[in-house]
């Protein structure tokens, strides 16, 4: 845009330098022109915004159809996912072809613009040459100056639109630096907990409530309740109890309403994020795998040794696996993992929690896409003596999971509804765990059960 203004200024500085009478043309074309500019800039943008906004879903809705080609064409919904994609791109489309006009809208009015000026410097001219002694060679010099006006206004044009257009990507780099509140420091220096912390694994919390966002109502509610370092415990509740609001409240992912959480005693809100996230590992419901080799994802910081990952690949039974496959630990892993099945996936994950060696460990459903058999071992290993010295939190999917915790956490509506060994729960026979219990085919439905219900 600069370069385009500086050849424009220049055509009309010599052409006015030459024809000094050309400078009064100019005033009534300047003002012409910048109101035919304005107004062109702002719709343009506009219209961008528009193009860019309905060009997402296409994206979106391509990128998700890839993901689940074959469920689609199991169900035989090719045409459904055809007909969808083709309203999205018509929809983008009616915000694309307004753009074409405008620019062909654009164009007439610049071509206009242009040939005025050549006309009232071709009649300049010819009036200087008749009336004065000129030379030809500063006439047509002057000439071939005001012929590449039109190409010079074009050019101008367009490219003040495309920086506007590219600066409506700075409006969103602006809002995220300035308009989103960022999450808490990644380390403070000064609050910076011991090396080895914490070394027992109690979790304590100090009624403790949490929001998603301001203006939203508490999704965790005056909990309180102290886990015992090496306790293995499961959470259950119906949805939207406040299972997965408990867990990114122990990492900091939401941030307290009023109290706080203790691990080791120490006040996790006053730590940098850094320094506590690295001191929980969790397994999650969906696993997270990224390009690369095996050995990345199971180790992405590169700390551990492989006799460290063979071992944890054993306990999390894809050690025969793994050595079949042609480069080992450093196999190619695709986007997203999609060179392993869902339950593959999920075992790498426990992997890589296994490896770290921390003193709390958070499941999140993590049994949930394995089969029967390797969800009984897995239990067996999380039960076994590598972890029996680690505080184990298990978000139960299958309440067989947490059957044989030392207690159980039954959250109902944010708030703790019972918190007590499962034999006890499941003797109350007006407790939230047994009616579960009972649901899942676990317990047998006495008399005064169907009664109650």
């Amino acid at each position: 845009m600069v370069r385009t203004s500086a050849v424009y200024a220049s055509i009309v500085l010599v052409i006015g330098f030459s024809f000094p009478p050309f400078l009064i043309a100019v005033v009534p074309l300047v003002w012409f022109y910048s109101k035919v500019t304005a107004y062109y800039l702002s719709t343009s943008r506009e219209l961008k915004r528009l193009d860019a906004v309905s060009r997402s879903p296409i994206f979106a809705w391509f990128s998700e159809s890839l993901a689940g080609i074959s469920t689609i064409r199991a169900f035989d919904q090719q045409s459904v996912f055809i007909a969808s994609n083709a309203r999205r791109i018509d929809r983008n489309q009616l915000c694309y072809l307004p753009s074409t006009s405008v620019n062909r809208w654009l164009a007439v009015r610049l071509e206009f613009v242009g040939a005025i000026i050549i006309f009232v410097t071709a009649v300049l001219t010819v009036a200087a040459v008749a009336t004065s002694d000129v030379d030809a060679g500063l006439v047509g010099l002057v000439l071939s100056y005001a012929l590449s006006t039109t190409g010079s206004l074009n050019w101008f044009v367009r490219s003040a639109s495309e920086v506007e257009q590219n600066v409506v990507s700075v409006e969103r780099i602006v809002h995220y630096a300035k308009d989103l509140e960022p999450e808490a420091p990644y380390e403070l220096p000064e609050n910076k907990p011991a090396s080895r912390w914490p070394t027992a694994g109690e979790v304590e919390f100090r009624e403790y409530s949490a929001r998603y966002r301001p203006e939203l109502d508490l999704v965790l509610k005056d909990i309180s309740m102290t886990i015992k370092p090496k306790e293995k415990i499961g959470i259950c509740g119906r949805t939207g109890a406040g299972k997965s609001s408990l867990l990114l409240a122990l990492f900091r992912i939401i941030e307290p309403a009023s109290g706080t959480i203790f691990i080791d005693k120490v006040d996790i809100s006053k730590l940098g994020l850094h320094d506590l996230r690295t001191a929980i590992s969790i397994v999650p419901q969906n696993p997270d795998l990224f390009e690369g080799t095996l050995r990345e994802n199971i180790d992405p910081v590169g700390e551990h040794q492989d006799v460290d990952i063979w071992t944890a690949l054993e306990h999390a039974h894809l050690k025969a696996y793994i050595e079949s496959l042609p480069g080992g630990l450093d196999a190619p892993v695709q986007e997203a993992g999609s060179s392993l099945s869902a339950g593959q996936r999920q075992l790498l994950c426990f992997a890589r929690a296994l490896l770290r060696k921390t003193k709390v460990l958070v499941l999140d459903e993590a049994t949930s896409a394995v089969d029967l058999d390797t969800d009984r071992a897995i239990q067996e290993i999380i039960r076994g003596p590598i972890f029996r010295d680690v505080t184990i939190l298990t978000i139960a999917h299958r309440l067989n999971t947490i059957m044989e915790s030392d207690r159980v956490l039954v959250l109902d509506a944010g708030r703790i509804a019972e918190f007590d060994s499962p034999q006890k729960l499941l003797e109350n026979k007006s407790s939230i765990f047994r009616s579960m219990a009972m649901e899942a085919g676990l317990v047998q439905a006495q008399p005064d059960d169907e009664v109650k219900a």
